[in-house]
């Protein structure tokens, strides 16, 4: 399983990469060369689309780390905390960015549907933030756990 989600995970660092690499560009000249009245938001639009692509790419590197951690045995431990919080603070922003990405152009139409997608996207960014924050409360559960165990094998020992 392990494997399997590295392969997933370098699939998608390789593909991020190409996005950000070939891609970004390519949309940011598009968006010059189809409305000129929006060319001047070439640059932020590619500056946002980088930084955007890039919290993921921090995201699957601490997740990768997790995994790293997890076959090593260690997840159990307050350094593990360290990856979880970044992913955390990574996507805190989630929410805002669903909203601003998917905002329509001043004096353009909406598409049938788009406020109300534009709600369900930001509350499913939502969610996910919150089932993060489960996760991280998951696990200084189980690392005190781990301590208690390993206080009690210690008095065990004593004992025998």
């Amino acid at each position: 399983m392990v494997v399997a989600l590295r392969g997933v995970l370098a699939a998608a660092l390789a593909g991020s990469v190409f996005v950000q690499v070939v891609m970004v560009p390519l949309m940011a000249i598009d968006l010059k060369e189809a409305d000129p009245d929006v060319a001047h938001l070439q640059i932020p639009f590619a500056v946002i689309m980088i930084l955007v692509i890039l919290t993921a790419q921090v995201t699957a590197v601490c997740v990768w780390r997790l995994v790293t951690m997890v076959r090593e045995g260690t997840v159990f431990s307050h350094d593990a905390f360290r990856y979880v919080d970044i992913m955390i603070g990574g996507g805190g922003g989630r929410g805002p960015r669903v909203r601003a990405r998917n905002r329509p152009r001043a004096g353009r139409r909406r598409p049938p549907g788009h406020g109300p997608a534009r709600r369900r996207g930001a509350v499913v960014a939502a969610g996910i933030g919150l089932i993060e924050l489960v996760l991280r409360t998951l696990l200084a559960q189980a690392i005190s756990r781990e301590a208690e165990a390993h206080e009690l094998r210690a008095e065990l020992d004593e004992v025998i």
